[in-house]
Parts: structure tokens; sequence; C-alpha cells
């Protein structure tokens, strides 16, 4: 697929709030260290997004050492939160799947809800190895992911999205056009390559690891929200779903679970071992 190479690389510490972009990550086997290790929960203990909350585009967690966060927010003191030490666990659902987390500190709690002017908590999986499996349909034993929305990583290409935005100006929304990539929430963006060659991958090689593509990326309405202001409109998911529906799913990026751990740079090249001449997977269904 010629020179292609990592343009960009992100991690989301707090699962919903906006991307840290970074110079270079050390991949773990459930996703880039740091990503999506905490989340928000409601009071019955269900995971909550920018589904539910798009304000969460807003919201900011710089990640510190040892793995705690430094949160901030329109309108809010910025705060400190410390891996919480190890406590009874208690249940989170995980879009449908129940998973077990320590909750952090009260004041984490407190600033949360108070941002979203809901009562929310904020959570730590504490050992990812263990607490999440991938979707067995679509996992190999052993394989675990963090509280992202199904599998460890997600790698959207460039040439994907200024072909989707060509057909978002020839529809009916081209004023909501040209999206910028941050709608899609990837880890890694990937220039060089043809449109949509992501959907045949079923190995992609970046710098020194080796990924598995597990499946494409089913989109849901977070795609729509303007992540520097939280505001929605209806692109991207309508013309996806005039020129991108594959399996019942609207699609965009590919899933990706690491073979091995190691280190991805910006700028590492990307090599595509195999590339079979059969159409893409089925979508995710979260």
């Amino acid at each position: 697929m010629g020179s292609a190479e990592v343009q960009s690389i992100h991690v989301h510490p707090v699962k919903a709030f906006r991307a840290v972009s970074l110079r270079d990550a050390v991949v773990e086997p459930w996703g880039l260290a740091g990503d999506r290790r905490w989340t928000l929960i409601d009071d019955g203990g269900k995971v909550v997004t920018q589904r539910e909350e798009p304000r969460l585009a807003l919201a900011a967690a710089e990640p510190l050492a040892g793995g705690g966060v430094r949160l901030s927010a329109p309108g809010r003191a910025p705060l400190t939160v410390a891996v919480p030490e190890q406590t009874e666990t208690m249940p989170v659902t995980v879009f449908g799947t129940k998973v077990e987390a320590v909750p952090a500190a009260a004041a984490a709690h407190a600033w949360c809800s108070a941002y979203l002017g809901a009562e929310v908590r904020l959570v730590h999986m504490d050992d990812p190895a263990t607490r999440r499996p991938i979707d067995p349909d679509y996992a190999l034993p052993g394989e675990t992911v963090s509280f992202a929305d199904g599998y460890p990583l997600l790698v959207t290409t460039v040439a994907s999205l200024e072909a989707l935005n060509s057909l978002i100006a020839e529809g009916r929304n081209a004023h909501e056009g040209p999206l910028p990539m941050n709608r899609f929430r990837p880890n890694i963006v990937v220039a060089g390559t043809e449109p949509w060659a992501e959907d045949h991958w079923t190995r992609i090689a970046v710098g020194e690891v080796v990924f598995r593509a597990a499946k494409p990326s089913g989109r849901c309405v977070v795609t729509t929200t303007d992540q520097e202001s939280a505001v929605r409109g209806r692109e991207p998911l309508q013309t996806l779903a005039r020129h991108r529906r594959i399996g019942g799913k609207l699609v965009f990026g590919q899933y990706l679970v690491p073979l091995f751990p190691g280190t991805i740079r910006v700028g590492d090249p990307v090599r595509v071992p195999d590339e079979p001449a059969d159409g893409p997977r089925t979508a995710d269904r979260h």
C-alpha cells in the first residue's frame, strides 16, 4: 500500500473525555498504556459516555505518572485524581457486560457530578489483564480490553476520512463538513493508504508491533458530536448510512488487537502483511 505511516497517536485516559495526542505510546495487550482505564458510571453502575452526555467532549484528563489523571473542564477548577488503593471492587456495566472496577476518591465523584449536573462516579480498571474479555465471537483465548467500546485499539486512515468528507460535500448536509478525525476517536491514524484500505486488513504491522484486525468499527451518535463544542449534527451518520452500511452497521475504521506488546511512534511505517481479496467482516454491534 505504498509508504503508509502513523500520522498521529491518541489516548483517552477517561472514557468519553477528550483525546490526548502522543508522540509515542506503549502497546499493552489490552490497548495503549493509559487508554480508557478510567470511566464514569451512573447511579445504576452503567458506563456514561458521550452518547448520553455530549458535554464530556469538553472535559479533559491529563495522564499522570503512576496512572492517575488531572481532570479539567469548563467552569471547574482542575482536580488531581490518584489511582485508588485496592479496596472492594464494584460492578460496572459496559454495553451489557458486567466488569469489576475500583471507585476513585469521593472528591472525584463530586467533581464529575457537579460538571454534568447528574450523579456519577469515577472508577478505575485495576487489572485489565483479567477484568474484561473481548467479545468471544471475535477474540482469541485470553484477550482482554480496557473500558474501550469493545476492542483494544481503533485505527483510522486519512484517505478514508478524505473520501468520506467528499461524500458529505455531495449530500444534503454539506454545510457540516469537512469533519475532523477526532469525531471518530481513534488511537492510531494512518496516512498514505488508499481510501477504505483498512476494510480488508487482517493484520497490520506498526513499527515493531503487529496487530490483528478484529472487525470494522460500527459507529454511533458520538461521531455526530463536535468535539470542540459538544454540539451535535447529522453527519457523518447520514452519509455512512448511504455509503458505508456493512453487516447492518455504519462503519468507519478498524478495531485492532495487539499480538504482542511494544512501542509505536508517530512516523512509524505501517505495513500490511496480508490483504485478502474478500470484503470486510461484520461490523461492531456496540
